[in-house]
């Protein structure tokens, strides 16, 4: 006589493996889990080369009621001509779940290096623009936000 489970696609084995898989899921070590610091973010998009101070504008209110919705703008100096442009403007948190926020790529035919978004922010922290010049450098600045009402704070316990 077969087992209802059986009849029903589930064996008994599948149930022990997948609860197996749960529970090593749950006491995986949390490094093992964690997201890359705000360093080691910045190093994987620049490919570990060198970061310069300056030519970057990075514009955020110092202080922000509430981490919903923090409007924020980037400018680069650069001529933006065929042979001296930006490529690629990226953001980058210190604390949120996730430290890469976006990346832009734009080129000399944008006219103008210089984007303006909206980020979410799960607590008070750093944020840094990083600009990749068409010579290979990269270029940023940082800014200290503190925010009051707090945003995406889920993964921060």
């Amino acid at each position: 006589m077969r087992d209802k489970a059986t009849t029903s696609g589930l064996r008994r084995r599948d149930l022990v493996a997948g609860g197996a898989v749960l529970a090593l899921t749950l006491v995986a070590p949390r490094a093992a889990r964690a997201r890359p610091s705000l360093e080691e973010a910045i190093r994987t998009f620049t490919g570990g080369a060198d970061v310069k101070t300056g030519r970057v504008q990075l514009a955020v209110p110092p202080l922000v009621e509430n981490g919903n919705a923090v409007g924020l703008s980037v400018k680069v100096e650069s001529p933006m001509s065929e042979t001296d442009h930006v490529r690629r403007i990226a953001l980058f948190n210190e604390k949120n779940p996730q430290a890469d926020v976006a990346v832009f790529h734009i080129g000399p035919r944008t006219g103008r290096a210089e984007v303006a978004t909206r980020i979410r922010l799960a607590t008070s922290q750093t944020v840094a623009a990083i600009a990749e010049m068409s010579d290979g450098s990269f270029w940023s600045h940082r800014a200290d936000v503190i925010v009051t009402l707090a945003a995406c704070v889920e993964d921060l316990l």
